[in-house]
């Protein structure tokens, strides 16, 4: 069944079979953005279509910058899968999906086109000026579900993104090379605080005390976002420096 676009941008409208309506009649809250892991823009619109994918999202991005909407924005859409933030786990209600052509790390994971960077940037500022979604609310599938997804990853542009107005960002403090680090295996305050940190941005992380696997996820989903430069999942100067920073300007600031 067809319906109007939200956007009054340049949209095609190809409309999916799961799409439920909002549970509660929650208003999206959070922009968020994946890579739609296959080799080809048209067939990943096909798949997102049917029935069968048991998936959906509300737009996809091709590596031109034609943007598809497939589920108005008004309704459910099933792209988030098993995922939280701040504690809440309907991340399909909470909101609006924007699936951007990547074919992903398992097949050679190339640059984002500046065309398609563009059209990203275009539809989501529209998207958060029409629903008032703060900057922090814009969010990767990786940060929200750290354990399962590592889309749209590293080389997604963040930075170019926040320069024109859309999404959190500050700059990565600069890495050091010099071994220090807490990893797996770790234990004591200073994981405990680097944990309760990322926790209070919005990661689905307990301040254990212990560096166990999950923490290693979450660190890896907030390098992938925040500092993109060195993906290891080490709780390093530099991850710790660029989530202090990143706490301060998003209002959040933690003091332990």
């Amino acid at each position: 069944m067809s319906f109007a676009p939200d956007s009054a941008l340049d949209v095609a409208i190809v409309p999916a079979a799961n799409v439920e309506d909002r549970r509660d009649g929650r208003a999206p809250d959070i922009l968020l953005l994946h890579y739609t892991g296959m080799r080809d823009a048209a067939k990943a619109v096909e798949w997102l279509a049917r029935a069968e994918s048991k998936v959906s999202c509300h737009y996809v991005i091709d590596n031109e910058g034609r943007i598809t909407q497939m589920v108005p924005e008004s309704k459910r859409a099933w792209h988030a899968g098993v995922s939280s933030w701040h504690c809440d786990t309907d991340m399909n209600s909470a909101s609006i999906g924007i699936e951007i052509h990547n074919p992903g790390h398992d097949m050679g994971y190339p640059d984002f086109p500046a065309a398609q960077v563009a059209s990203v940037i275009r539809l989501g500022l529209d998207v958060v000026r029409r629903h008032r979604i703060r900057p922090e609310r814009v969010l990767a599938h990786s940060d929200i579900a750290p354990m399962r997804k590592i889309d749209p990853g590293e080389k997604f542009p963040w930075d170019t993104l926040a320069a024109a107005g859309l999404g959190a960002w500050v700059p990565p403090s600069p890495i050091r090379h010099d071994g220090y680090g807490l990893t797996l295996g770790a234990d004591g305050s200073g994981v405990r605080l680097a944990q309760a940190m990322l926790q209070h941005y919005g990661y689905d992380l307990t301040p254990t005390g212990t560096f166990g696997d999950r923490t290693a996820h979450v660190v890896r989903a907030f390098q992938r976002h925040f500092r993109p430069g060195l993906v290891d999942g080490r709780i390093d100067l530099s991850t710790l420096a660029t989530l202090e920073r990143l706490l301060e300007v998003s209002g959040n600031s933690h003091t332990g």
